[in-house]
């Protein structure tokens, strides 16, 4: 079964009022495990409540970010998960293109449009 990786602020948390509701029900929907991906530091972690969220937390601290393919490696070798056991969404181009180059499969999500319904037919469709 695909883990599911998800990308933090922006996507699976905003900023000003946490944890998107309607996203974390529509990832409850699914039995697969799911682990949020970011850059954030240890203050970072505090101050966007990401200490507080439904599932595990994987951050390299900025030590690289995310564009940087170093990040996606440590993060499938800490899980020992490989780039066709996992599915990526993100609102960050960069990431994701540095993702895909590794062979993960990968949706970009777009904060502002905030389309469920696309994200769910890429789920479907992948998982």
């Amino acid at each position: 079964m695909k883990t599911i990786l998800v990308d933090a602020i922006n996507t699976f948390v905003d900023k000003e009022n946490g944890v998107f509701q309607e996203m974390y029900e529509l990832l409850e929907s699914y039995p697969n495990k799911k682990i949020i991906v970011t850059n954030a530091d240890d203050n970072q972690i505090k101050k966007f409540g990401l200490d507080t969220i439904p599932y595990e937390l994987f951050t390299m601290k900025h030590e690289p970010n995310k564009p940087n393919p170093k990040y996606f490696e440590t993060l499938l070798k800490k899980y020992h998960l490989d780039s066709d056991g996992v599915i990526y969404f993100e609102h960050n181009r960069d990431a994701t293109e540095t993702a895909r180059s590794l062979g993960i499969t990968t949706y970009y999500y777009d904060p502002i449009q905030k389309d469920l319904n696309s994200l769910e037919l890429f789920l479907n469709k992948n998982l």
